[in-house]
């Protein structure tokens, strides 16, 4: 709890990040429309479904970051022992990258297989994906310099491994955007298997 009251606890930030979480990632499907009859006119309603697998993919792939996030914002909030007003405002800066989502992962299911526009889609969504890792990178930064927020009982490799693990996930995600301005394939595999990466479980906690 922070020593001033007019300070959120991490509880109260936590229950307010929950929300955006909730509501980014239930917007991720309204990308995803229902047929209406003249789009029917020349096809049968099977084929139309099955037309549309790149929102389907795009909306996955989203998801599963969004739902990634989520898990280990938790994680990552059991670290922290206080609050302050410049880490409040990294979090919220974090959670309008999360709340942003929802629009390039609609610009890519429409664009992916467009050959004109599939590099420019990617791209975009390459460096969506890639501003939530810059907004947790510098809410750790921050709150592991001098242990400002996180807890004094971590153990100094602990915090440097995930560091470490920040610095280099952010260099993948750019890395990510800076090919998909040659191959927008090479740079969606990344984005993919980065994800899939992320489904491990998080490192273990070390304290002294």
């Amino acid at each position: 709890m922070s020593d001033n009251s007019s300070e959120l606890s991490t509880s109260r930030l936590e229950a307010f990040s929950d929300g955006v979480f909730a509501i980014a990632i239930t917007l991720l499907i309204i990308e995803i429309k229902v047929p209406s009859h003249d789009d029917l006119k020349n096809q049968s309603l099977m084929h139309y479904i099955w037309q549309q697998w790149p929102k389907y993919f795009a909306y996955f792939l989203s998801f599963v970051i969004i739902g990634i996030y989520w898990a280990n914002h938790h994680y990552l909030f059991k670290l922290f022992k206080r609050t302050n007003h410049v880490f409040n405002l990294l979090n919220v800066f974090f959670l309008m990258t999360i709340a942003f989502l929802p629009y390039p992962t609609g610009v890519l299911g429409d664009y992916i297989i467009t050959v004109e526009h599939a590099k420019p889609a990617v791209t975009f969504y390459a460096f969506a994906i890639w501003l939530p890792s810059f907004a947790w990178l510098l809410i750790w930064l921050y709150a592991s310099h001098k242990r400002r927020i996180v807890d004094y009982k971590l153990t100094h490799h602990f915090v440097t491994k995930l560091t470490q693990q920040y610095y280099v996930s952010n260099v993948f995600y750019i890395s990510a955007f800076v090919i998909s301005l040659f191959s927008a394939v090479a740079s969606i595999t990344i984005c993919v298997g980065l994800t899939l990466l992320y489904l491990l479980p998080p490192r273990k906690t070390e304290y002294e």
